[in-house]
């Protein structure tokens, strides 16, 4: 039985350092993306992504590693191949469309060594891609944010760039249209055999748009890794904090495969397996909380949110233990009350204690 064929590589970073001025604010940073997939810088402010961004797009210079598009160095240091060289889409936050051009001139704008006629029907099939050829003739003004969003991706795809960098592209938009959009972006880039990267720092949008995501702190990539095994298996503590929800229980190894803790022994697939007698701290997910009303565990409801098909739960176990979780609405707890629950960590994470 064959494996799958791996795709070829459309962009990689090696041992990448830069930064501004003197001193380096991002280094050690290596990942690689195949072709016709979506990455992901993610991280808090300040982590390093709009400079790794910037670098990749040619407005910064490196001062160690190289950056390569398929196979072809881009950036080393000393080199720096000039932004309009690259075949690289942009697509920011701001739009940055021409408030004087019509929605078919913004995306034609790049295309003017094309003849008419070509450049027409290229306008065209864009506008079709992105739904919106009644807007042709109009201006960005006249159009919502999210419609003008989709015009700044079609231009950026109208010169059949070899990727597009998208940095933070949603952030000017309400939480809603922002779900929609990215799911509508991926849609575009994939029917387009497009690879792209994106800059971050929600999480939602990294894990609805991405095949593959870099987390990345003060400067370091963390884990590069799809969004399953950054949810599932973290390969730190900031990345398992930093990716969904959830928090920190103590606890004792007991084998190498379960942990005794003040919520019980917690068994689950663990990757790496712990010696008995290991002080560890367990990650406690949403999702590993099970209402069973024939359990023993009954934390107190110390904060509830109604979100419609669910309700977002604060369990007090102790002082030192909440657990977060969500029931279905019809699971419906008043504060107070002492609800029956069930640790069912599937995936059992846990580290080694930072302060203990």
């Amino acid at each position: 039985m064959t494996g799958d064929v791996p795709q070829p590589r459309l962009l990689e970073i090696d041992d990448l350092a830069l930064g501004y001025g003197e001193g380096d604010v991002v280094e050690g940073i290596t990942f690689a993306l195949s072709e016709g997939d979506i990455g992901c810088l993610l991280g808090p402010s300040g982590c390093g992504k709009s400079t790794i961004l910037r670098a990749l797009a040619g407005f910064l210079p490196i001062s160690a590693g190289e950056i390569r598009l398929r196979t072809q160095v881009i950036s080393k240091p000393g080199r720096t191949t000039p932004p309009e060289k690259r075949r690289i889409g942009m697509v920011f936050q701001d739009y940055a469309l021409f408030p004087h051009l019509s929605v078919a001139d913004n995306i034609g704008f790049g295309l003017k060594g094309m003849g008419s006629r070509d450049r027409r029907k290229k306008v065209d099939e864009l506008l079709e891609l992105i739904q919106l050829q009644a807007a042709k003739n109009t201006f960005p003004h006249e159009l919502s944010g999210g419609q003008q969003q989709r015009i700044a991706l079609a231009r950026a795809l109208a010169p059949e760039p070899t990727i597009v960098l998208l940095d933070e592209p949603f952030s000017n938009l309400d939480a809603d249209l922002r779900r929609r959009l990215s799911v509508d972006v991926r849609s575009i880039l994939k029917t387009l055999g497009i690879g792209a990267i994106l800059v971050t720092h929600d999480q939602n949008e990294a894990f609805a748009m991405c095949d593959q995501v870099a987390v990345l702190r003060e400067g370091r990539l963390q884990q590069w890794d799809t969004p399953y095994h950054l949810y599932h298996e973290p390969a730190n503590r900031f990345v398992a904090g930093f990716v969904g929800q959830g928090g920190f229980v103590p606890g004792t190894a007991a084998a190498a495969d379960s942990v005794h803790t003040e919520l019980g022994l917690i068994k689950g697939e663990a990757p790496h397996g712990w010696p008995e007698g290991k002080q560890l701290d367990v990650l406690i997910r949403p999702d590993d909380v099970v209402h069973d009303r024939h359990s023993q565990l009954r934390p107190e409801v110390i904060n509830r949110t109604f979100a419609g098909r669910a309700i977002n739960y604060q369990l007090k176990v102790s002082d030192a233990t909440i657990l977060e979780t969500q029931f279905r609405s019809h699971l419906d707890f008043d504060l107070g009350e002492k609800v029956p629950v069930r640790i069912d960590a599937e995936h059992l994470i846990a580290f080694e204690p930072e302060d203990r």
